[in-house]
């Protein structure tokens, strides 16, 4: 029986959408408000579920506490309150939440061993959420 579990996180980060490829106008037509010289903020809200088989002893997936910890370790540290643009995941990139969700998926199927990453779902605001499951298509296996 494989089973999945999803988990909620909060992290605040700042970024700036400008792409060195475009001109300053033609970053201001394709990103708007979201080229703003100085950036914005986001309070992002992440998703990580992962699955696998329930332990027959403890019946989960993995243990809350791994996942949980794994967080405070990994990605808090990286992420809350940075400036998306200076990280070194996004040197040659974008830092766009397509591009964060994809980032995030990667640290977790990199460094978390206790079961297998699905997918990444981030809120960045009430109106805009992105998916990102490691290339497969969302909702297959």
């Amino acid at each position: 029986m494989k089973a999945h579990l999803t988990r909620r996180y909060e992290f605040a980060a700042s970024h700036r959408l400008h792409s060195p490829q475009l001109s300053d106008e033609q970053n201001r037509e394709v990103y708007g408000k979201c080229n703003n010289p100085f950036g914005h903020g986001h309070n992002y809200k992440f998703e990580v579920t992962v699955s696998g088989q329930p332990d027959p002893e403890t019946g989960m997936v993995c243990n809350l506490s791994d996942l949980d910890g794994f967080v405070q370790r990994n990605i808090m540290p990286q992420f809350e309150l940075s400036n998306l643009n200076t990280l070194d995941a996004f040197r040659n990139i974008v830092p766009t939440t397509e591009n964060l969700s994809r980032e995030l998926f990667h640290l977790f199927r990199e460094r978390f061993q206790p079961a297998r990453i699905e997918k990444i779902r981030i809120e960045e605001t009430m109106m805009n959420s992105f998916e990102y499951a490691g290339g497969r298509e969302l909702g297959s296996a």
